[in-house]
């Protein structure tokens, strides 16, 4: 195994700057040093293998990119990217992640596990999967405050690049001043109105029996120019989270502020964190605090909170060991820049014989952004809701080939298509659960709340529409 010690800075942007620009960098980010929740941030690029998955006139396939060829399958992506990470075996050590499959399985890829059907305009220029195979990383840990490059040397390249790539690290050249702008307003693809017509339309299904459940969002966009990396520092800036990310594929990027982790896999021990109940935050203190005290004394939320667990435990049950399965910590607080949120832990013991993609197909996409029961409701989420989520709702993170895993829900977080050189369009979603006892206007303000940090963002960038 490679490992170089660098130097520990207590912003990792500065070591994930020199490569921000290339295609297939990724930072997993904690969010430190303002999130007072992660530990571990964590940089690749230059995968030496990929998977990307699209939809075409409702067919799916993937493009399998790996030693100069691309090759085209039509089988079930989770299990190409098993087949894929299978040949490349590591042991654990003592950092959460030393090379593997890193990128983003979006919402949409939930197709390949349900039945759902087509209403919803496609988000044509975002592909259902993009992961690659990375042979070295970037680890830092904030707790013990030290950074490495790693490498489990499965690529030829990597031993013959190494001098370069510790060099690259060691002397990070920062960028210079990066330009993003806005270029038209930001605009929801719903009025209040229409929202209220959705909501309405939820709740007569809920009435029904058709389903306990809804999580309901509106997609707000805007056309932009620049480079995006820019964006999101402004995003990391004002709402630091434990689970953000920013990955550059080209064309394509994502920029994640998500505070909510899907599914850890260390050893065969799983845990989920679902997130349900919201109260905003208020820059006056009093005020501020009763709105957390409101929050955890929330039978609503509470309840809201308890049926999300309860359908997280029966998805991890299809791949836990019989009986593993429990709920260590209901209702806690955690309070992040502009919302106060419920979390509750959720942990399992992995089957033998399973790996942590089969966990992963066995749970998406995650429930606490679907509803309940998931089938019906995602089914409702197709038919009210104008687009598909894309990335929305899915899951960014990693999968170790020590067989680590770890992973976001995918909220908070934007994408940045470039359609003309460095113009596009900048897209995001805000959602929130609906139960019989929603009121409509409580429920569209949450929406609002939960975008106010990436509406926060596009303000700042709007100076030159």
């Amino acid at each position: 195994m490679l490992i170089h010690h660098l130097n520990y800075h207590p912003d990792s942007s500065r070591l994930f700057a020199p490569i921000a620009h290339k295609p297939w960098a990724i930072f997993l980010d904690s969010g430190r040093p303002k999130s007072e929740y992660g530990r571990y941030d964590i940089i690749v690029g230059e995968p030496f293998a990929s998977v990307c998955t699209f939809e075409n006139d409702a067919t799916t396939f993937s493009e399998i990119r790996q030693h100069g060829q691309v090759t085209v399958s039509h089988e079930d992506p989770f299990s190409i990217l098993n087949d894929l990470i299978a040949p490349y075996q590591a042991s654990q050590n003592n950092l959460p992640f030393s090379g593997g499959a890193v990128g983003y399985f979006a919402y949409d890829l939930a197709r390949q596990v349900e039945d759902l059907p087509v209403i919803a305009q496609k988000n044509e220029n975002v592909p259902h999967m993009m992961v690659g195979l990375y042979d070295w990383a970037v680890v830092v840990d904030h707790r013990e405050q030290t950074a490495f490059l790693v490498s489990h040397g499965f690529q030829q390249a990597t031993h013959e690049n190494w001098a370069a790539l510790c060099n690259l690290f060691d002397n990070p050249t920062l960028p210079a001043t990066l330009d993003f702008a806005l270029t038209s307003p930001v605009s929801s693809n719903m009025t209040f109105n229409q929202y209220a017509q959705a909501f309405n339309q939820v709740k007569d299904y809920i009435a029904e029996g058709d389903c306990y459940q809804v999580n309901l969002a509106q997609r707000f966009s805007a056309n932009a120019r620049g480079n995006s990396w820019a964006a999101y520092n402004k995003l990391r800036e004002v709402s630091p989270a434990p689970f953000m990310a920013y990955m550059n594929f080209g064309a394509l990027q994502v920029l994640s502020g998500s505070p909510e982790r899907f599914l850890q896999v260390i050893g065969r021990h799983v845990e989920t964190r679902p997130i349900k109940g919201t109260r905003p935050r208020s820059d006056n203190e009093q005020e501020d605090q009763q709105y957390a005290k409101d929050l955890q004394a929330s039978i609503k939320d509470r309840a809201e909170n308890l049926m999300i667990v309860d359908l997280l435990r029966n998805d991890i049950s299809k791949n836990c060991e019989i009986g593993s399965v429990k709920a260590d910590r209901l209702f806690l607080l955690q309070s992040f820049s502009n919302v106060h949120h419920l979390v509750s832990i959720v942990t399992g013991t992995l089957q033998v014989g399973k790996t942590a993609i089969d966990l992963l197909r066995g749970c998406f996409p995650g429930g606490s952004i679907t509803g309940a029961p998931k089938l019906r409701a995602m089914q409702i989420i197709e038919e009210l809701e104008p687009h598909r989520r894309g990335t929305y709702c899915g899951t960014f993170g990693y999968i170790g080939f020590d067989g680590s895993m770890d992973t976001n829900i995918a909220i908070r977080t934007a994408v940045f298509v470039a359609k003309k050189g460095d113009a596009g369009e900048i897209s995001f979603y805000s959602g929130g659960g609906i139960v019989a006892d929603s009121e409509l206007e409580k429920e569209y303000a949450e929406t609002l709340d939960k975008a106010s940090s990436l509406l926060s963002v596009m303000r700042f960038f709007k100076r030159a529409v």
